[in-house]
């Protein structure tokens, strides 16, 4: 079971629309609303190297 760390959204298996990140040692994942919602939060936390 994956639950999306924002809303806790809750999945028997990882959606292909739903987005990871690795954080504080550990993935955390984020279901599609969420992740569509905070999109400009997420591409801003990205390396400078990934926009090159």
């Amino acid at each position: 079971m994956v639950t999306c760390a924002r809303c806790g959204t809750t999945a028997d298996e990882l959606p292909l629309t739903w987005s990871s990140s690795a954080e504080r040692g550990g993935t955390v994942y984020h279901c599609q609303i969420c992740s569509r919602e905070n999109l400009r939060s997420i591409e801003g936390r990205l390396d400078e190297q990934w926009w090159a």
